[in-house]
């Protein structure tokens, strides 16, 4: 791989609902550029792109991973998404640095979840997209079935520029819409093909296609469009022109027909990457950040300065640590230092990789467009901006989904708990949507992240990688304790065995307060029946007690500890006697003060297809959810109520399940409420008898 121009460089995210045939696609396309021999697959593990142990073992992508190639004078960095939900962030960082998008959709299963997912992270970052239409080789695939949905469901701009010849095992070719060419495929794998005029079956179909696609086209040019809307033919290099143009605009989203599997289509998909879809240079200015919070442009110029986007941090317990970065301006050569912009530190570079799956191949400069794997970078991070000395603007960060689905996790042995803190970085460098964090409120380590799958394959790659084996359980909920009505009580603690007693004896009124005030405490002493300097003591008894709950071990809440009366002894009183004492006196006032166990309770909101509504709203419901409103949001619904997190621990899974994955929830702490009280009976035995064991 020597030298190119950015001009040459064609950066693509190929995205896909699970199981649609994306790393296959990539597959394919690599043997068509004749990089490798054979046609590896998914079944067989033996993919380029998909080369993680876990990857291979669970044969689904997990990770993006970078097929640098050439083909016909062009550079391809492709990008192979992961297609799953759990590992939505992969797709979401995969799709930012790339200048346009393949979307595969199974032309057997259609428009399925992360189909629409993959679409909406395009629209976001505003990146030009292609669909290929895959499988049409199988039984049950209609290319016609699925180009309508993809119309309907996702964007009408969805044009096709191939049409297929022959449906399901009869699929032996494509026909080009703007040349009317026909291309027909030995059929058996190869890579041989024949040029051919289009079947006379198709002529119909071919006519009506190309009429939709050039009224389409045309829109990009006044001139065009008068000279068209006049009845003069258009010559086939203007309508190639301006089919560039209008796929840079995203006004039309060509559609391909093809078989990873049976290699059909597959040239012409690449024809089509390098012939129509932008290069880096015809890309728009991305956005950077000054240091004033000011907005500029940075152009895709290579006589720029160096700056580019770390999308991707690779942890190897061999290697080490490889940075993916995306080049948006300038060059760099290998002898040179980078710039982590966002912590203001400079770096040495060893070297530069061009990756092919897990293969890095050592090359001397890199340019705008090229995506690249930096060795060794210790201080740069998923979403950092990468430059050199003098660039003084950052890109904006990724923004990840929040993690929906937590776990417990506790070492199995006291090796592990020695070993885990390591394991743990290095996984979270790795995993944006990943979150580790200690509930200081119920001791709770937690783990989490996208759903079950996604810390099923943590889990097992912490065990793999780091040797770290962990248990896992559903984490505690942070219950809490109050009451409901005044009460008063004394705590008196006195203790003689000789020489200096212990004395101390106080009165203390507890009176409920409102929801969120926490625990107050007022000295109403008068005449020195408490000395002051044990005043501190009593308080300090008291909110300890407090911490520790008397119903079931949870802190108690929402009251006013108010201390009106006591007596001391001249020579036994000391602040530990009077601390006992306030302890005593709490626990009485708070068990006949009314108590009862609070819970916490969640905003939370869901976002559904209209047909769920009514399951996802029943289901709420068996929760002890209220429903606080529903509106609309495009083609969805949004449930907004307030959900007992009791009650949430596994919804993530739960409404995948209801909704095929098409539905999606966030959530943050609202307020504490009162448990009813069969429920509080059950969790508070439950808690003594956890008491009693330890």
């Amino acid at each position: 791989m020597g030298a190119h121009k950015p001009e040459d460089t064609r950066t693509i995210a190929v995205a896909a609902h699970g199981g649609a045939g994306k790393t296959s696609l990539v597959e394919a396309m690599l043997f068509d550029a004749e990089v490798i021999g054979r046609l590896g697959k998914v079944e067989d593990g033996n993919t380029v792109s998909d080369y993680d142990a876990e990857e291979q073992k669970r044969q689904i992508s997990i990770n993006t991973s970078v097929a640098t190639f050439d083909y016909n004078g062009k550079r391809m960095f492709v990008l192979d998404t992961p297609g799953y939900a759990d590992f939505i962030g992969d797709l979401r960082s995969g799709m930012r640095v790339a200048d346009s998008a393949v979307i595969v959709v199974s032309g057997v299963d259609g428009v399925e979840v992360q189909t629409e997912k993959a679409f909406d992270f395009a629209e976001d970052f505003s990146v030009p997209v292609l669909f290929f239409i895959n499988k049409v080789e199988r039984e049950n695939a209609d290319f016609y079935r699925t180009l309508k949905e993809i119309q309907e469901v996702l964007t009408d701009k969805a044009l096709p520029l191939f049409l297929p010849v022959g449906q399901e095992t009869n699929f032996k070719g494509l026909v080009n819409v703007l040349t009317g060419k026909a291309f027909i495929y030995k059929g058996d794998g190869s890579r041989e093909y024949e040029e051919t005029d289009c079947p006379s079956e198709l002529e119909e179909g071919l006519s009506s296609a190309r009429e939709a696609l050039v009224e389409r086209v045309v829109e990009v040019d006044d001139e065009l469009m008068m000279r068209y809307l006049d009845g003069e033919e258009l010559e086939e290099q203007e309508l190639v022109e301006a089919l560039k143009k209008a796929v840079l605009n995203r006004i039309v989203m060509p559609v391909l027909p093809g078989s990873a599997l049976a290699n059909i289509g597959i040239f012409q998909l690449l024809d089509t990457i390098t012939d129509i879809l932008p290069s880096p240079v015809d890309m728009f200015p991305r956005k950077g950040i000054d240091a004033e919070g000011n907005e500029v442009e940075v152009k895709p110029d290579p006589n720029e300065k160096f700056s580019s986007l770390c999308f991707k941090v690779m942890v190897d317990p061999y290697v080490g640590k490889l940075s993916f970065v995306r080049v948006f301006s300038g060059t760099l050569t290998s002898d040179q230092s980078v710039f982590i912009v966002n912590k203001k530190v400079e770096e040495r570079i060893s070297s530069l990789r061009f990756m092919r799956g897990k293969e890095g191949k050592d090359v001397k400069e890199v340019t705008v467009g090229d995506i690249v794997a930096i060795p060794k970078l210790q201080n740069a991070g998923v979403g950092d901006t990468v430059a050199v000395k003098g660039v003084d603007f950052t890109f904006p960060a990724i923004q990840f989904p929040n993690p929906i689905y937590s776990l417990a996790v506790v070492p199995k042995s006291r090796a592990d708990e020695d070993k885990l803190s390591n394991a743990i970085h290095r996984m979270l460098e790795e995993d944006s949507t990943l979150r580790y964090e200690k509930n200081v409120e119920t001791g709770d380590h937690l783990l989490s992240g996208m759903g079950d799958l996604h810390l099923d394959v943590v889990l097992s790659r912490i065990k793999e990688r780091y040797g770290v084996e962990l248990e896992t359980r559903l984490p505690k909920v942070p219950y809490r304790e109050t009451i409901k009505k005044p009460s008063k009580a004394q705590g008196k603690y006195k203790k003689q065995t000789g020489g200096r007693g212990q004395y101390g004896d106080v009165w203390l009124e507890l009176q409920p307060t409102e929801r969120g005030s926490g625990v107050e405490f007022e000295d109403r002493i008068v005449g020195g029946v408490v000395p002051k300097q044990y005043i501190p003591a009593v308080e300090k008894g008291l909110r300890e007690a407090a911490q520790k709950g008397v119903l079931a071990g949870y802190p108690a809440i929402d009251f006013k500890a108010v201390l009106y009366d006591g007596s001391y002894h001249e020579v036994d009183s000391s602040e530990m006697a009077f601390k006992i004492a306030a302890s005593m006196a709490f626990k009485k006032c708070f068990m006949e003060g009314s108590p009862v166990l609070l819970e916490p309770i969640m905003n939370v909101e869901v976002v559904v297809p209209e047909e769920y509504l009514g399951d996802v709203m029943g289901d709420l419901n068996s929760r002890r959810g209220r429903i606080m409103g529903i509106e609309s949001r495009g083609r969805f619904q949004v449930v907004k109520a307030q959900v007992p997190l009791a009650e949430m621990f596994r919804y993530a899974i739960v409404l995948r399940s209801m909704t095929s994955g098409r539905g999606s929830f966030s959530m943050e702490y609202s307020h504490y409420e009162e448990v009813p009280q069969d429920l509080a009976k059950k969790i508070i035995a439950q808690a003594q008898a956890e008491a009693e064991e330890e």
